[in-house]
C-alpha cells in the first residue's frame, strides 16, 4: 500500500477542520455528560469521572503529538507534522481541565489542601510538574516565537517527551491496584521511544576529517 506524501491545501484544511472538530469531540460529550443531556453521565462519583476523563484525555494527546513524527517516517505524508502543533495544545487544554477540575471543582480552590497534596502525594507532584513543563511549550508555539527561538525553540519543546513520561507516571501511582490502563500507555510511550532510538541508529555518523587518515 502506497501513502500520497503531499496533500492540496484545500484537502489538508478541510483534513485539519475536521480533526479539529473530532479533538474538541471529548470536550462536548464531557459537557453533555456534567449537565445529564441527550442520556449522558458521570457516574455515581461525578468529580472523580470528570478528573480521570480529562487526564486521560490530555494523556492520549500527548501520546498523539509524539506520534507524528514516526507517521511521517513510516507512511511519507510529511503534511502530517503540521497538524502536531493542534494536537499538542488540545493536550495541554485538557491536561489544564484535568487541573481546574481537581483543583476548583473537587478541592474548591482551597490553597492549604492542594498545596499538601502537592507536597505530600508524589502522583499530584508529577502531574503538577509535567502541566507547569507544558506552559511554556504552550505559550511558545506560535510561528513568531519559532522564528524568534530559532534552534532553541527545538530543544525546549523536547520538554514534551519529559512531559510525555511524567503524565504516564503519574497516571501509574495515581491507579491504586489494576495497573492495566496505564500499562497500555507506558507500552506505546515506549514503543515511540524506541523508534526514535531506531531511527537515530539507522542515522549515517558523519566522521571528521582526521578519521581514515593514513599516519
Amino acid at each position: 500500500m502506497t501513502f500520497p506524501s503531499t496533500i492540496t491545501r484545500k484537502s489538508f484544511d478541510r483534513l485539519k477542520a475536521a480533526l479539529f472538530f473530532a479533538c474538541l469531540a471529548p470536550f462536548l460529550v464531557l459537557l453533555l455528560a456534567v449537565f445529564g443531556i441527550a442520556g449522558f453521565g458521570l457516574g455515581a462519583n461525578p468529580v472523580e469521572e470528570l478528573i480521570h476523563r480529562t487526564g486521560l484525555w490530555g494523556l492520549r494527546f500527548l501520546l498523539i503529538t509524539l506520534a507524528v513524527t514516526p507517521a511521517r517516517h513510516l507512511t511519507g505524508w510529511h503534511w502530517v507534522v503540521k497538524l502536531r502543533r493542534m494536537f499538542g495544545l488540545f493536550a495541554f487544554f485538557y491536561l489544564v481541565l484535568h487541573f481546574v477540575s481537581y483543583a476548583i471543582i473537587d478541592k474548591r480552590l482551597d490553597l492549604q489542601i492542594i498545596t499538601e497534596d502537592i507536597l505530600e502525594r508524589p502522583f499530584i507532584t508529577l502531574g503538577v510538574t509535567g502541566l507547569l513543563l507544558l506552559v511554556p511549550l504552550a505559550l511558545t508555539s506560535t510561528n513568531g516565537m519559532m522564528r524568534r527561538l530559532g534552534r532553541r525553540w527545538q530543544q525546549l519543546h523536547r520538554l514534551v517527551y519529559l512531559v510525555a513520561i511524567l503524565g504516564v507516571w503519574h497516571f501509574w501511582w495515581q491507579v491504586k491496584q489494576d495497573i492495566r490502563e496505564p500499562l497500555v500507555y507506558a507500552v506505546i510511550l515506549g514503543s515511540l521511544f524506541a523508534f526514535r532510538l531506531w531511527r537515530r541508529s539507522r542515522k549515517p555518523r558523519i566522521l571528521s576529517p582526521a578519521v581514515g587518515r593514513s599516519g
